[in-house]
């Protein structure tokens, strides 16, 4: 069990569990050990009675980085044969059969944009910032982001989040659907576990029944997130991949 990725019950939101990036240090940067942990988190909380809505949070000012590049660069040296551990998390969102809502604080960049394109409800502060640079490291978009964005958003919006890299505040990721609600940053975990408890409370069956309808066949997302991955992969592989990551880590050193 890693302290990166804590599980938490809080007696004050019965039903709810809140799942907590913590790796403030490294801007809740995910590496592959805290994919596994939400990735077993997450299915384990589809057969608990006791768990009946999940919270996605990170920390004061962060929600998350996207992928640990250290971590992730050494995947990618090591040639990229076995399916990336953030692939486990991406099944187990669309797998996930309660509820998902989320609270976000600051970054949001990569995976920390498009995890809440799978969760039912999002709030975030107004100091959030979502982006998606994968086409500015060479590489393309994940979690099924390249169908669900372009259905929530439109096209342009969507061109403009996952390929040129735009990034977006609170209120523009709200006005495209990304979101439901901005708040003040102070209120944002509150608020987020209020609305996790508030649906913990609603009937099961009714609540799952107009999920699942909401959702619709979750087939065709599992489908894109196959036909991503392979493309990531033949990416990974490239020299205009291997160009942009050195060029990262220059300017990082820097």
């Amino acid at each position: 069990m890693s302290e990166h990725v804590l599980m938490e019950r809080p007696s004050a939101y019965p039903g709810v569990l809140v799942i907590r990036l913590n790796r403030p240090d490294k801007k809740n940067a995910i590496t592959a050990a805290m994919y596994q942990q939400m990735s077993r988190a997450l299915i384990e909380a589809g057969s608990d009675d006791t768990v009946r809505t999940i919270a996605f949070l990170g920390t004061e000012g962060c929600f998350s980085a996207g992928n640990d590049m250290a971590d992730f660069l050494s995947f990618a040296m090591a040639g990229g044969q076995e399916e990336p551990a953030a692939f486990g998390l991406l099944k187990a969102l669309v797998g996930a059969s309660k509820p998902m809502v989320s609270g976000v604080d600051g970054l949001a960049i990569g995976i920390g944009t498009t995890l809440h394109l799978h969760c039912d409800l999002t709030i975030a502060s107004n100091r959030s910032l979502f982006k998606t640079p994968f086409v500015d490291l060479a590489l393309v978009p994940e979690a099924a982001s390249s169908l669900l964005a372009p259905l929530v958003m439109g096209h342009q919006r969507a061109f403009a989040l996952l390929a040129l890299g735009e990034g977006f505040s609170a209120e523009q990721a709200r006005d495209a659907g990304l979101i439901w609600k901005v708040v003040a940053p102070e209120v944002v975990e509150t608020e987020t576990l209020a609305l996790a408890a508030n649906l913990a409370a609603k009937p099961v069956q009714a609540l799952t029944i107009a999920r699942n309808l909401i959702r619709g066949d979750q087939a065709a997302v599992l489908a894109r997130m196959h036909e991503e991955l392979e493309h990531f992969a033949m990416q990974l592989k490239s020299a205009e991949a291997r160009a942009a990551f050195q060029a990262f880590m220059s300017k990082k050193a820097k």
